[in-house]
C-alpha cells in the first residue's frame, strides 16, 4: 500500500549504505506519511538502512519510497566512497539487526 504495489524502485542502485540528504524545498512539498518523515529525517545525511530502522519499515519499501523522492527531486544522494570503512559496515550491521 505504501508503494502503490510496486516492489522495485524507479531509482536503481540504491545500496543500504547510500547516504541521502533532503533538498531545502522538500520540507514545504505536499508530501504525506512516510515520504514526509523521510524528508524530515534527511535534513542531515542518513543512510537507507538508518531510514528503514527509523521508520520500522522493510528496506524494500523504503527503497521504493526513496526512489520516488529522488525522482521528484526531494532528495539527493551524497557522494559515496568506493570502499566502506569498517565502522560504517558495523553501523549498518547494527541497524539491520535492529529491524
Amino acid at each position: 500500500m505504501l508503494t502503490g504495489g510496486r516492489t522495485r524502485p524507479v531509482q536503481d542502485g540504491l545500496r543500504i549504505e547510500t547516504q541521502l540528504l533532503a533538498l531545502p524545498a522538500a520540507l514545504s512539498a505536499p508530501l504525506r506519511f512516510e515520504s514526509r518523515r523521510i524528508v524530515e529525517l534527511c535534513q542531515r545525511p542518513m543512510s537507507l538502512a538508518d531510514l528503514s530502522a527509523a521508520l520500522a519499515a522493510p528496506l524494500g519499501v523504503v527503497r521504493v519510497i526513496v526512489g520516488d523522492l529522488l525522482t521528484d527531486d526531494y532528495l539527493r544522494i551524497e557522494e559515496q566512497p568506493d570502499q566502506l570503512s569498517v565502522s560504517l559496515i558495523e553501523r549498518i550491521r547494527d541497524r539491520v539487526r535492529a529491524l
